[in-house]
């Protein structure tokens, strides 16, 4: 006789991964923090934000912020890092969505990129320089630079969508696209998704060639 359905259900649930209740209640509190952080940098330069100023948004004491993260700097790793991964992560389901065309694989993964430089407030900042040189330093001068995370991270996107290409290619093309992202970010012409189609059209060719050629 099959087991009653609210047994059923009881079995399910007790076989699931449950996290503690003070892990989820300190990954909400993170999140607070480094969302209050973005909301402060929508109107005001990241050197003019103080730690007293992310913990009065967020609803927490400064002492708190303190305890979680660390010093400032500490803070504006974590929330710099967060940002890029997110944008990172959405660059790479743009490659996927188009991975059986190069061309619009292309475009779409420069029009979210430009797109957010332009419209997320933390990397608007970071692109424009406003304010944020110690944001930048992050980037430069402590762990791995910007432009090789995001250009690691873009070449096994590609190597993941078009299996033909060898490593060489994947690296020596992320490299230049993730430059050229950043080039057009902090100087754009026009919208971004015009920029996108461009870059697409002029360089969406030769990863079409790169992709099939080593299947001749």
């Amino acid at each position: 006789m099959p087991a009653p359905l609210v047994d059923v259900v009881k079995g399910a649930s007790a076989t699931e991964e449950r996290i503690p209740y003070s892990v989820a209640a300190r990954e909400l509190l993170h999140t607070s923090l480094l969302d209050a952080a973005c909301h402060e940098l929508q109107s005001r330069r990241w050197a003019n934000i103080t730690m007293a100023d992310v913990a009065l948004t967020a609803g927490v004491s400064r002492q708190t912020l303190y305890n979680e993260f660390g010093t400032r700097n500490q803070f504006a790793q974590v929330l710099v890092m967060r940002e890029a991964d997110s944008l990172l992560d959405a660059v790479g389901r743009a490659v996927n969505t188009h991975h059986d065309d190069p061309v619009k694989a292309l475009a779409a993964a420069f029009d979210v990129s430009l797109t957010a430089a332009a419209e997320n407030p933390l990397l608007h900042t970071i692109v424009r320089g406003e304010g944020a040189e110690d944001l930048l330093a992050l980037f430069t001068t402590q762990g791995q630079p910007l432009v090789e995370r995001a250009a690691e991270y873009l070449a096994g996107v590609m190597l993941a969508a078009w299996p033909l290409l060898t490593r060489h290619d994947a690296e020596l093309l992320s490299e230049c696209l993730v430059r050229l992202a950043i080039s057009y970010a902090a100087l754009p012409k026009g919208p971004p998704t015009m920029t996108a189609s461009s870059i697409a059209e002029l360089l969406g060719p030769y990863l079409e060639r790169l992709g099939t050629q080593g299947a001749e």
